[in-house]
């Protein structure tokens, strides 16, 4: 209002001296130029105006100046609020690409041109082994001491990652991380970590199953070729021909039976989780699964094993009737392979109290060794490799039944004692079960 009032008498006063010098002879021109003087004073007051609500627009209220400067003002206001607009929205695109990378499984850290740190997110100090808020503005090499990183860094040869120890590696338990760096920008750099673990582990597991299986390939093939040349090159009496024969026939068996076995595996982890539209009962799985296992006690041992299936609970349970079959065909069938002659083999099903169906089989073989337990389910495990060929065994039985179960959402328990015997129990959870009778 105070400078309102100071422009209003401005105005007034400069009028004024207009019309004072107008009146006399000369002073038309006198009275121009004071005019003009007044007017200059007058924009001159509102540029400052102006200038002063351009310096900070936001915190000021829009200066009422009218004429051209008022026009400057409300273009300016305008040209202001696209600009704000546009930030706010540069600002919101840049806090959700910050937040992918924060989301990111693999970590990432932008670096300086001196290697500070500028950036990362979390998964990177969890990779590394620093603190992704506390340590911005540190030099890398200083935080990541590892030597094979530090040569990394120096090298300036970055087409290849470098793989190091994580900050979670221990004995028994390995982490490796790859690090790889893209140059951008005037000599900053982009660090990627990724933990490669797992695929390391997976790889490995991938080697040693194709060499167990040209192992196990390779070792009946030899002892079929050896026995093709005998007969080839040797003239043998009827009695031994037909005993190499009978050798070379159990041989292909022993590899037809690898085959079958490797092809479930496969079969099992292609195709699709079983669901609920298939129920079979306990009893049939039993009962066909006991049928094959008294065959083959009756091959091995002559008929001196004992074997004897528990009838449970009138039950059904949902999923694929092949895959639960193998499952429990499988543990019978190792039972009366390691169980000796005079042992007993015991295999029924139980309701438990809740509601989950337990499938049990147990024997008074040799037992297993605690150590042994833990990877019994591996494929080609074996605890006697030499009483597992012998017996017949192809050491892919329990990944079986281990694949089976996890498939129907159970799991594989096993209990053993040296000298005493083994229990193996697949479960099955209640929602796969259906009961037609209470025990």
């Amino acid at each position: 209002m105070r400078r309102s009032l100071e422009l209003t008498g401005l105005v007034a006063a400069g009028g004024g001296l207009a019309l004072l010098w107008s009146d006399g002879p000369g002073w038309g021109v006198l009275g121009a130029l004071a005019g003009a003087l007044v007017w200059l004073a007058v924009d001159n007051w509102r540029a400052r105006r102006v200038l002063a609500w351009l310096r900070e627009p936001s915190a000021a209220r829009l200066p009422a100046v009218g004429s051209v400067w008022g026009e400057v003002v409300d273009r300016s206001r305008r040209a202001f609020k696209v600009l704000n607009r546009k930030a706010r929205k540069s600002n919101a695109r840049l806090q959700e690409l910050l937040a992918a990378m924060q989301a990111s499984p693999n970590g990432v850290v932008l670096l300086g041109k001196e290697g500070t740190i500028e950036w990362c997110n979390l998964m990177a100090g969890e990779h590394l082994g620093f603190d992704a808020k506390r340590d911005l503005g540190q030099r890398i090499r200083n935080l990541v001491r590892d030597p094979a990183f530090i040569a990394y860094l120096n090298q300036r040869d970055f087409s290849q990652p470098v793989e190091i120890d994580g900050r979670n590696a221990r004995p028994g338990h390995p982490q490796h991380i790859a690090i790889q760096i893209f140059p951008y920008a005037k000599g900053r750099r982009l660090l990627l970590t990724r933990d490669v673990t797992t695929i390391e582990l997976a790889e490995a597991m991938r080697r040693d199953f194709v060499a167990n299986v040209s192992h196990e390939i390779r070792s009946p093939l030899t002892v079929i070729a050896g026995f093709i040349e005998t007969l080839q090159t040797l003239p043998l009496q009827e009695a031994e021909r037909a005993h190499f024969l009978e050798l070379m026939r159990q041989q292909a068996q022993r590899m037809q039976t690898l085959v079958d076995d490797l092809l479930t595996l496969s079969r099992l982890e292609g195709s699709p989780i079983p669901d609920d539209s298939q129920w079979v009962a306990a009893a049939d799985l039993l009962t066909e699964a006991g049928t094959q296992a008294q065959a083959l006690a009756d091959v091995l041992h002559a008929g001196q094993q004992t074997l004897v299936l528990q009838t449970g609970p009138a039950l059904e349970v949902a999923g694929a009737r092949g895959e639960l079959l193998s499952a429990i065909g499988n543990l019978l069938t190792n039972a009366v392979r390691y169980t000796p002659a005079q042992g007993r083999v015991e295999a029924g099903w139980r309701l438990l109290a809740d509601d989950e169906v337990e499938f049990y089989v147990t024997d008074t073989g040799p037992g297993i060794a605690p150590e042994h337990l833990p990877r019994l389910t591996e494929r080609f495990y074996r605890v006697d490799r030499s009483r597992s060929r012998d017996s017949g065994g192809t050491g892919l039985g329990l990944a079986i039944v281990k694949h089976v179960a996890q498939r129907h959402g159970g799991q594989l328990l096993i209990e053993s004692t040296l000298g005493v015997g083994s229990t193996f129990r697949l479960r099955l959870p209640p929602a796969r079960v259906l009961v037609r009778e209470r025990a």
